[in-house]
């Protein structure tokens, strides 16, 4: 691995004392310039065993400062030296058998940071911790403390609570003040007005000896609205697009032909005429036109082809494709923003934008809660200063009114729910990854499958071993293991037909197959017109020993397992379910007819199978898209909702909003029903909260509520709609 790096330690100088050899090595390795950023994707990797293995790779290659492999985003972030190339390390990865692939850091720094998640759970602890103390001297209190000891213990608690809620509070008084800014009221502003009221009353009552104050009510307000919220953001959708992870698949650099000679250059650069090379194992830069060499190409990330495609001259090929074994030089004819991986980007932004305008249950029920609160709380105050002319009262009893009908519950009512049935479905394999979603898995009607990668492994099994001589069998894996076709490691990995048989001269042809001599004759395995075979409707690699008629080695794709009861549940439940591949018509017809599915469709481009789904829910059905590829990524993002097995690509995975942590299927009709009782238990939340609200709301009216009674009633109706949430279990 000399070659990735032109730089070496240099000789080190034998020494007794470890600090002495240690640092003139330190220091020589601060002067070295060292790049950072470099990030690879590993849609392979699946395991511990992975991460550990990748990392001791990278650490162990020259010029690599160090490597941190992320199993969820299935990527490696890589510092080195000036001087290492990400195609090197990525080269380097895939001959270890890791596959591996560059991405564009500047198209991911969005995506990595978690800053308001720590941030909420920061000023939860912090209002949790003061709420526990100021409740303390409160007891003291209530306890019958009088005169001097009780205004000591309030302005204890005024210490206490001012700084608190003016760290912990900050989210809701920002964003109340950026609608009223903006002319418009919404659930923040009665949560900060009635904060402020509640802090406000308290100092003019500690100020003047009241017998009375409510920092305990402020700080216990602040508590249950960021435990909301804060529930509320871990179950929304990760803050990444999908179409910022399409856009880093995009390989910024390509080797462009001038004048014969190879110079590296800049996608962006790349204009419709310019000739590119291709080299084995690379992704292809932009799209064009095969002007010479002959390879396979991997076209399952975009089109969900199972199966390596020939390449030759004349053959379109699309940005993002994988070269496989020959070297191909392409004329260019759309680069950059016009290449088909950057138009599906487009489609996927697209969807992303169409599906958040859906509006959730709590979004109604807050569009009729805040113009309400306000006017409630304002007559109220004014009726009880026009009634008492003592605005001491009316102020304490529109605080009151503000806090008993504070939107805990109702902020309580849907992540409640929502964090329960999260955690029964994470148990049964599926991370829900939206805030939205159950409320969408509820009015699924039809739901959509991709074959490969989701009802199918993705991992060709080759079928007819027991009607294969062990002769052929012996010859065939042979002749399998000189290449990397998935066809030949299946047929490499059969335990059929005994020990492989001794084949020389083995060379693999790019595009065609391999070939060798077997006992002075010449054998051949790969395509049907290579060998002189008819190619049938089936999935076949073909054998010849030398003039011998060619023998069909069959293969099938294995069925993800509990895809046939995963099928048979959700038409049990009356759901339609349909089938879009971009596989070959005879492959998505055979799984099709396994698990019972009528309505299938093959060769499906990714702009069809968004315009399928899209054209459904124009007419009124609520589609649910089960995918795992590139091409399924813009229909993912179109549906009503969507689910990706954890295998799938970034970009998928992202564009879903529940991902299935295992290979089984079969938790897809539970899921389906959990969501519908999820639904169910909401509106039963928004009931609680409204009778709570029929109920208290007058008393508070008629000043037999002080704002503390206030606050426990809120905390009451808050505790009472948790506990009803945990019946989705």
């Amino acid at each position: 691995m000399s070659d990735l790096s032109a730089h070496s330690l240099g000789p080190s100088a034998n020494s007794a004392c470890p600090a002495c050899a240690a640092a003139p090595l330190a220091e020589q390795l601060s002067k070295r310039p060292v790049r950072g950023g470099i990030v690879l994707s590993l849609p392979g990797i699946h395991c511990a065993s992975c991460i550990s293995g990748v990392e001791r790779l990278l650490d162990a290659t020259p010029g690599v400062v160090g490597a941190r492999v992320n199993l969820t985003r299935k990527r490696v972030l890589i510092d080195a030296e000036e001087g290492i190339t990400p195609e090197a390390l990525a080269q380097l990865l895939t001959d270890k058998g890791f596959e591996a692939y560059e991405l564009d850091p500047g198209q991911l720094g969005n995506a990595e940071a978690d800053r308001p998640a720590r941030d909420l759970l920061m000023r939860l602890a912090v209002s949790g911790f003061a709420m526990m103390n100021i409740m303390l001297l409160s007891v003291a209190v209530w306890s019958g403390a009088e005169a001097a000891t009780r205004d000591m213990f309030h302005w204890i608690s005024a210490a206490i609570a001012i700084p608190t809620i003016g760290f912990c509070a900050q989210p809701f008084f920002s964003n109340s003040w950026r609608a009223l800014k903006a002319g418009r009221l919404n659930m923040d502003v009665p949560i900060s007005l009635a904060i402020l009221l509640a802090v406000g009353m308290s100092l003019y009552e500690t100020a003047n000896s009241g017998a009375h104050a409510y920092f305990d009510a402020a700080v216990s307000l602040t508590f249950f609205l960021l435990a909301g919220r804060y529930l509320d953001f871990r179950t929304r959708a990760s803050a990444r697009s999908a179409a910022q992870e399409l856009a880093a698949l995009e390989v910024p650099r390509a080797i462009k032909l001038v004048g014969g000679t190879e110079v590296k250059t800049v996608v962006a650069d790349l204009t419709v005429g310019d000739l590119i090379r291709v080299t084995p194992g690379s992704r292809v830069p932009a799209d064009g036109l095969v002007v010479d060499g002959v390879s396979e190409l991997d076209r399952s990330l975009l089109t969900g082809e199972s199966l390596p495609v020939h390449a030759a001259p004349d053959t379109p090929v699309s940005a993002g494709e994988m070269n496989l074994t020959g070297v191909l030089t392409l004329r260019v004819t759309a680069a950059g923003q016009d290449s088909s991986l950057h138009r599906m980007a487009e489609l996927v932004a697209v969807a992303e934008n169409a599906r958040s305008k859906y509006t959730s249950l709590a979004d109604k029920a807050a569009g009729l809660y805040a113009p309400g609160v306000h006017i409630l709380a304002a007559l109220t105050g004014l009726g009880w200063m026009l009634y008492s002319m003592d605005l001491r009262l009316s102020l304490n009893i529109a605080s009151a009114v503000l806090i008993i009908t504070c939107p805990c519950a109702l902020g309580l009512a849907v992540p409640a729910v929502v964090t329960a049935a999260s955690g029964r479905l994470f148990r049964r394999g599926l991370l829900i990854k939206s805030g939205t979603a159950l409320e969408r898995l509820a009015e699924v009607d039809e739901v959509v499958f991709d074959k490969t990668g989701t009802l199918t492994l993705g991992q060709p099994i080759l079928e007819n071993a027991d009607r294969i001589a062990a002769r052929d069998l012996a010859v065939a894996r042979a002749l399998a293991q000189g290449s990397a076709h998935p066809l030949a490691r299946a047929i490499a990995a059969t335990d059929a037909g005994g020990a492989s048989a001794e084949v020389t001269e083995l060379r693999e042809v790019p595009g065609y197959g391999v070939e060798g001599r077997w006992q002075d004759q010449p054998v051949r395995l790969g395509r049907a017109d290579w060998v002189g075979a008819a190619q049938g409707d089936v999935t076949a690699t073909w054998l010849r020993i030398g003039q011998a008629a060619p023998v069909a080695f069959e293969f099938k794709d294995a069925l993800r397992p509990g895809a046939a009861e995963a099928v048979a549940a959700l038409q049990a439940r009356g759901l339609k379910v349909s089938l879009l591949s971009g596989d070959a018509p005879g492959a998505v017809a055979r799984v099709a007819r396994e698990l019972g599915i009528t309505d299938y469709r093959a060769e499906c481009r990714p702009e069809e199978k968004a315009a399928h789904v899209t054209a459904r829910g124009e007419a009124g059905h609520k589609v649910l898209m089960v995918g795992d590829g590139l091409n399924d990524t813009a229909a993912l993002a179109a549906a009503h909702a969507s689910v990706s097995p954890a295998s799938a690509l970034d970009a998928a995975r992202v564009a879903s909003d529940i991902v299935l942590l295992g290979q089984d299927l079969s938790p897809l009709a539970d899921m389906l029903q959990t969501a519908r009782k999820s639904t169910k238990l909401i509106r039963e939340n928004f009931t609680i909260s409204t009778v709570y609200n029929v109920v208290a709301v007058p008393l508070a009216i008629a000043g037999l509520a002080t704002p503390l009674i206030a606050a426990l009633a809120m905390s009451v109706s808050s505790i009472t709609v948790s506990l009803n949430a945990l019946r989705v279990r």
